[in-house]
């Protein structure tokens, strides 16, 4: 008999004959999320992946810990794997029974079987009926419900067969790594972390930058957007941030620009910058946490405006959600308590008092037209740190 971690995935079943470099990449993102976990063994076989740790102290609760963020896994069980004997089967699965409702004191049931292997001499039903039968017989006291069980016992019947009580949710979506590379314009706040968190999901391999306004904006702000790299960062499978000093550029804005169009010229720069940046990495878009009239910088025309200086696409994962919307997701991938931590970004630095909600392009170049526009972002890019952000072990 062999603890085990099963692992389902949904969505890579409609990539038809791209299925195998889905799955392959799936396989090579799970043993690098379990990365210093211990020796284990991770194949697939009749649409599953199986992870076979080789030692008996392997952490399995931290593997599953792991794996739920893994986007591409739809959910994982923590199961046993025996031989496909019938006796084997049911003996070992009223033992497990018997260990859950010692544990939980549970008091109903349900068994469901899959029967995968057709030379088995019982149908799914019958198997599930007198492994019921039996499981009654050994724990008097507990009764079948088939409607909302306390717990169940889940038999699959392949080559070898397959135990377990649970089936614990997953992120889903795409491996990381099958649809290419983007660019996230990460602040400090709630909404970027989501959106990058969001086109993850999708299998792109996302890198970060990070405008900061040193001495305006503190040392805090910058260690904030590293921690948000760090929880993200258990999604993605590691995380490139370049940190880029904005100092000059806004106080050059600030200076020379009329203030109804300081933060629109602001985000005309920081989309040029990020451009450059991305396409010296080989990603393919940009991606913002911008969403439709939540701020004046983020009207349509607003938009237009900022689109207009770069080439690539720009990815907007939440144009059209609400803040709620916005604040429920980064609750549930753990950003949210830190994007609320109170430490400025640059965004909140030389802010307009009556900024401009429907600006056009022709007086945004205008405007800027003063700034040795090549310079000052030149020196932001001569003054950029990267650094590599691990998965958090």
């Amino acid at each position: 008999m062999d603890k085990i971690i099963l692992i389902r995935y949904e969505e890579i079943f409609l990539k038809g004959l791209n299925r195998p470099a889905f799955e392959g990449q799936l396989i090579k993102n799970i043993k690098k999320v379990l990365n210093g976990l211990g020796q284990a063994n991770v194949s697939k076989a009749q649409n599953r992946i199986y992870v076979v740790p080789e030692f008996e102290d392997y952490d399995i609760d931290e593997a599953i810990t792991r794996l739920t963020k893994v986007f591409g896994i739809a959910s994982v069980s923590p199961a046993v794997k025996i031989e496909t004997d019938k006796q084997l089967i049911f003996d070992k699965a009223v033992q497990i029974a018997k260990d859950i409702v010692n544990r939980k004191q549970y008091k109903t049931f349900k068994v469901e079987t899959r029967r995968a292997d057709k030379t088995f001499p019982m149908t799914s039903m019958e198997f599930s009926r007198e492994l019921g039968g039996l499981v009654l017989k050994n724990i008097p006291h507990l009764k079948v419900d088939v409607n909302n069980p306390d717990f169940f016992i889940y038999v699959e019947i392949r080559e070898f067969t397959y135990i377990y009580s649970e089936i614990i949710p997953a992120v889903k979506g795409l491996p990381v790594g099958t649809n290419g590379r983007a660019t996230l314009l990460l602040s400090g706040g709630i909404d970027s972390p989501v959106a990058g968190w969001m086109i993850a999901k999708r299998g792109v391999a996302i890198e970060a930058v990070h405008f900061y306004s040193y001495p305006y904006t503190s040392e805090r702000a910058k260690d904030k957007v590293i921690s948000l790299c760090k929880v993200l960062s258990r999604y993605t499978l590691g995380l490139k941030l370049h940190i880029v000093p904005f100092t000059e550029i806004q106080c050059e804005i600030n200076e020379k620009c009329p203030n109804e169009y300081l933060t629109i010229i602001m985000r005309m720069y920081m989309m040029r910058i990020a451009e450059r940046i991305a396409e010296k990495n080989g990603s393919l878009g940009l991606i913002t946490g911008e969403a439709i009239g939540q701020v004046a910088s983020q009207t349509m025309e607003s938009l237009a405006v900022t689109d207009s200086v770069v080439r690539m696409p720009v990815y907007r994962p939440l144009i059209g959600m609400d803040k709620s919307e916005v604040v429920e997701i980064s609750q549930k991938i753990e950003t949210y308590d830190i994007s609320i931590l109170p430490y400025e970004d640059c965004c909140t630095v030389f802010v307009a008092k009556h900024p401009v909600t429907k600006p056009t392009i022709e007086k945004a170049e205008r405007y800027e037209s003063v700034l040795d526009m090549e310079k000052l972002i030149q020196n932001a890019l001569d003054g950029t740190d990267t650094i590599y952000i691990e998965p958090p072990v």
